[in-house]
């Protein structure tokens, strides 16, 4: 059974910092891209970032989050991260973590086959 339990989402400030993690279990990790999406109440779950599988050599981000967040993934660990800097209150949503079908990075949510639950990021003025 293939498991993906994302943690570290929470309420910041603007202007603040937070760090995901998304933990995979039951499936061989490293081969396959993992993303970051998202979803603000009434919109639609939207791409936020992806990273390529094996060593992770190509990142991808929305326009909205270049420059501010960093996705990165440690194959020992069967882990992926979100390192968040800068929030906007326009960045408050649920975040999800999603475990791809081959290693390259899709931006389509029909493109993953295992999701995570989510965890609430929350940004204050």
């Amino acid at each position: 059974q293939v498991q993906l339990v994302e943690s570290g989402g929470g309420l910041v400030q603007a202007g603040g910092s937070l760090r995901l993690s998304c933990a995979v279990s039951g499936r061989t990790f490293s081969p396959y891209a993992m993303g970051w999406f998202r979803q603000a109440p009434g919109k639609e779950r939207e791409f936020v970032t992806g990273i390529t599988g094996w060593s992770g050599g190509y990142t991808y981000y929305a326009d909205s989050v270049k420059g501010r967040f960093t996705i990165s993934r440690d194959n020992d660990k069967n882990t992926v991260y979100l390192q968040m800097n800068s929030l906007k209150l326009e960045d408050t949503a649920v975040y999800y973590c999603a475990a791809g079908a081959t290693p390259v990075v899709r931006t389509a949510t029909t493109e993953y086959d295992y999701w995570g639950q989510g965890t609430q990021v929350t940004v204050s003025s």
